[in-house]
Formats: C-alpha cells, structure tokens, sequence
C-alpha cells in the first residue's frame, strides 16, 4: 500500500516541473489526482499521466480557482491534500519595477496560494481534514540581488503558512517547502546562461548537484503522509545545503539581468 492511498490531491502548477513530479509521485503513493495549470495543455498531458483530473486555471483569478477546486473536488470524491506549488518571477532592480508587474508578481507567488486555501481547505473540513503544502522558495529565507517582489512573496508563503497551521490545526496540518536551485522549465535559462552550470552549482552545494523536481517531490509526499503527523507549520528547506554558505542566483542579477528577463521558482 503507498504512503498516499484513498488520499485526493489537487495540485496547482501541476502541469511541470515540481509540480508536474509532485502529481506522478502522489499518483504512485495510491492518491487521486487533480491537475490545475494555467498551461491547459500540460495540464491535461499531466492528468493523463496520472489516470486524474486536469483543468486549466490561472491562480490569480480567485473566483476561477475556486470553481476548479469544486469541479476537481466532485471528480476526485472530495479533497484531502492542496498543493499550491504555481510561481514564477522575472529579476529587475528594485526601484525598477513597474507597478503593475510587482503587483503581477505578488499576485501570482502570494495572493494565488491564499486563492488556493480559500478554495480548497473548505472541501479538506468537510472531508475531515488532511494536509495543504506551499511552494515558497530559498529566496524568502535567503534573497538574492534583483528579486525583490518575489522574495517578499515567498516570505509572505512562509507567514501564511504559519499562520494558517495554526488556525486549522489539529485538523488541517500546513507546511511549505523552499526549494533551491532545481532543474525545471523555469531554472534552465539560468542554468544555460552560468558557464559550466552543472560544475558551478556542484561546487557551491554540499549536495554537489543541481536539484531535480523529485527531490521536492518525494519531500511533497513525507509531509502529506501520515509519516509528517506530528509536523505543521513549518517550511522544510530543499537545497542540497547550498543556502549554507549562499544563494543560486547570487550575482547574476549584476552580471547579467539587469533590465529584467526570465528568473526562477
């Protein structure tokens, strides 16, 4: 029997990268699956994956998240795990950023995990309870040059978390996990503009390597288990120990994203 069976799980962001690894591991611990996107596509190819449910949804549109959570809760048979995993940012100097797209970026990294525990955690009581995980990220507990709205952000998930183990528990137990540099869609322009990327982040990890999505994956599956049943509140740092002694974007902001371009989850 797998460490998730009769669970039914929606997860945003499910289309790639952790999210989509997030999906296939649930779904090999026994879990029903939702897959919400705003990608419908990989949304739908996920689902598939996983023999679930898929949906195309963007996360800052509250009132649509909710309707996806209700129409993945009606096909699952309810809801006993919410992971808000969707995110991304761009990297810009501080006072820089164009209003709209702090806002943009805030929305999407802090405001869209609140629209997923409005829309979700009502059906986990009705259901009796079980367990929600946040994305956050290395940035909130340690930012790096050129990203500010969405360390805040992250941080904010790190609060939000908190806060809302303790309103729910013991019922709903709450975590988060901040991954580091790990290899998905969103890292690899990083990863291809950093010479010898993989030598580079070799050395500056204890881990020496870059993360893969089932790294964050496998620890998405400890803390929806009944093997975290002592654990809420708390953000689980998965980096390979590169925060020990710095960040994966350290730097890069000055050598190469001024301006802003495409950054990192």
């Amino acid at each position: 029997m797998g460490l998730l069976e009769g669970r039914r799980a929606v997860v945003t962001g499910g289309g790639s990268g952790i999210g989509r690894a997030t999906c296939l591991r649930f779904a090999a611990e026994g879990a029903g699956v939702a897959v919400l996107d705003i990608d419908g596509d990989s949304a739908q190819a996920t689902a598939k994956e996983v023999d679930g449910f898929g949906a195309a949804v963007d996360v800052t549109d509250a009132e649509a998240l909710r309707v996806a959570v209700d129409a993945a809760a009606v096909q699952l048979g309810g809801v006993s795990i919410l992971v808000n995993n969707a995110g991304g940012s761009t990297m810009v100097g501080l006072a820089d950023w164009d209003p709209e797209e702090w806002d943009r970026i805030v929305r999407l990294n802090l405001t869209g995990v609140f629209n997923g525990m409005r829309a979700g955690v009502p059906h986990l009581l009705a259901g009796g309870g079980g367990a929600v995980v946040n994305t956050a990220s290395i940035s909130a507990t340690r930012p790096s040059a050129g990203e500010t709205p969405y360390s805040a952000a992250k941080a904010g998930v790190i609060a939000l978390t908190a806060s809302a183990a303790l309103e729910y528990g013991p019922v709903i137990r709450v975590n988060a996990v901040a991954p580091g540099m790990i290899r998905t869609n969103l890292t690899r322009p990083l990863l291809e503009i950093v010479p010898d990327a993989d030598a580079h982040y070799a050395r500056m990890t204890p881990a020496a390597r870059v993360g893969e999505p089932e790294d964050v994956a496998d620890v998405m599956v400890f803390l929806c288990s009944d093997l975290a049943r002592f654990i809420t509140g708390q953000t689980i740092v998965v980096d390979g120990g590169m925060t020990l002694h710095g960040a994966g974007v350290d730097g890069l902001f000055d050598r190469f994203f001024r301006g802003g371009h495409p950054h990192q989850r």
